[in-house]
C-alpha cells in the first residue's frame, strides 16, 4: 500500500509498504479521508516523532477484510477510526498514562496511523457511520469530541456569555458544541479573515480581529464590562493565555484547549484578583465519541462551512498540506485522500 512516511527533519517521504496483517480480533479498514490534526502538525514541526512513523487519527473508511473471531463488523461496514469502548483492562488513549506529556509521550505513537491506504484496528476501536453522515463529516468526528470534551470540562451553564480565542478548527467546533450547549452568546477573536467568515457563517454574536481591536477591552466592554462567563483558548498564539485570563469575569473559568509547545507568558497581576479558574481539556472518552456524532447526525455542528475543494489533497502532496499549516492564514481543515 501507500503511506506517507515521516523520515525526520520535517520530512515526509510517500513510499510502498506492505497492507497490514490482521489477528483474529482486529480489522483491516481501507482509509478514505484523514483530517491533519493540530497535534500532528506540531509533532512534524518540533521533528519529535520516530523515524519511519506512520501518523494521522482523524479518519473515517470502509471494512474490507474482518479476522476471524470478529462478529460485530463486516465487510462494507462505514466506520470512524475510533470511539469504540476499551475493554476492561486496556487503557483508553492518553489516559492510560499517568504522567502523559504531548512532548514526551507522542513521538511513541505513530505505527499505524491513517495517512495510508489501509489501516489495522482492534474490533473494539471503530465507530460505525450513520447513513446521514457524510465520509467528509465522519473524518471530523474525533475534533468534535475533543470539542464535546471542552465544553463537558467547563463550567458553562445556560445562557453564559462564551469567548473563542482562536477561530481555527478547534475553536469553530467549540463555538458550536456551546451553541448547542445552551451558550447565550459567543464571541470570537480571530485574526484570519477567511477564518472569521466562517466564524460568522457558523452563527457568533461577535468576531473581532485582534490585531485591529485590542481583544480584552473589546470583549469586556460587549460583556457590560464585567467579562465572558468562559473563555475557551484554542489558539495557543504570543499571549492568548493571558488575553483569555485578563478577560474572563471575576470567578470565572478559561478552558485551555489548544496545546502550547512553547514558554507562554502571562501576567498573574492582571487576574488573579479576580479568582479565575483555568481549566485544562485535551483528551477524550467514548461517550464524548458517541455524542460527537451524535450532534454531526441530527445537523446541530455544521463542518461543511470548515471545508472547500482545497481543503482535499491527495496523500502524495501531504508534505506540502503540511508546511502550509506551520503558520496557517486562510485554510480552516486540510484532508487528505489517500
Amino acid at each position: 500500500m501507500k503511506a506517507a512516511v515521516y523520515k525526520g527533519n520535517k520530512i515526509f517521504s510517500i513510499e510502498d509498504i506492505p497492507v497490514p496483517e490482521i489477528s483474529p480480533n482486529q480489522v483491516l479498514v481501507k482509509v478514505k479521508y484523514c483530517a491533519i490534526c493540530g497535534t500532528d502538525v506540531h509533532t512534524v514541526m518540533y521533528d519529535v516523532l520516530l523515524p519511519n512513523s506512520i501518523i494521522g487519527h482523524e479518519y473515517c473508511g470502509i471494512v474490507v477484510e474482518v479476522g476471524k473471531d470478529v462478529d460485530q463488523w463486516k465487510v462494507g461496514d462505514r466506520v470512524i477510526g475510533g470511539g469504540g469502548d476499551s475493554p476492561i483492562g486496556v487503557p483508553y488513549g492518553i489516559t492510560g498514562d499517568p504522567r502523559y506529556s504531548y512532548r514526551d509521550s507522542l513521538p511513541r505513537m505513530g505505527t499505524n496511523g491513517a495517512y495510508a491506504e489501509f489501516v489495522r484496528l482492534e474490533a473494539w476501536e471503530p465507530m460505525l457511520i450513520p447513513e446521514n453522515v457524510s465520509d467528509e463529516e465522519a473524518a471530523m468526528c474525533e475534533p468534535v469530541a475533543i470539542a464535546v470534551r471542552a465544553i463537558r470540562n467547563s463550567q458553562m451553564r445556560l445562557g453564559d456569555s462564551v469567548a473563542i480565542i482562536g477561530a481555527g478548527p478547534i475553536g469553530l467546533l467549540c463555538m458550536q458544541v456551546a451553541k448547542a450547549a445552551g451558550a447565550g452568546s459567543i464571541l470570537v477573536s480571530e485574526p484570519s479573515p477567511a477564518r472569521r467568515e466562517v466564524a460568522i457563517q457558523l452563527g457568533a454574536d461577535l468576531v473581532i480581529d485582534p490585531i485591529k481591536v485590542n481583544p480584552v477591552d473589546r470583549l469586556v466592554s460587549e460583556t457590560k464590562g464585567i467579562g465572558p462567563d468562559i473563555v475557551f483558548e484554542c489558539a495557543a498564539a504570543k499571549g492568548t493565555l493571558d488575553q483569555a485570563l485578563t478577560m474572563t469575569k471575576r470567578h470565572g473559568q478559561v478552558v485551555l484547549v489548544a496545546i502550547p509547545w512553547e514558554p507562554v507568558e502571562v501576567t498573574p497581576v492582571e487576574w488573579i484578583g479576580r479568582e479565575v479558574n483555568l481549566q485544562t481539556s485535551a483528551s477524550k472518552s467514548p461517550s464524548d465519541w458517541l455524542e460527537a456524532l451524535e450532534l454531526i447526525r441530527k445537523k446541530e455542528i455544521s463542518l461543511y462551512p470548515l471545508l472547500s475543494d482545497a481543503s482535499f489533497v491527495a496523500l502524495d502532496n501531504i508534505q506540502g498540506a503540511f508546511e502550509s499549516l506551520y503558520e496557517p492564514r486562510e485554510q480552516v481543515k486540510i484532508i487528505i485522500e489517500p
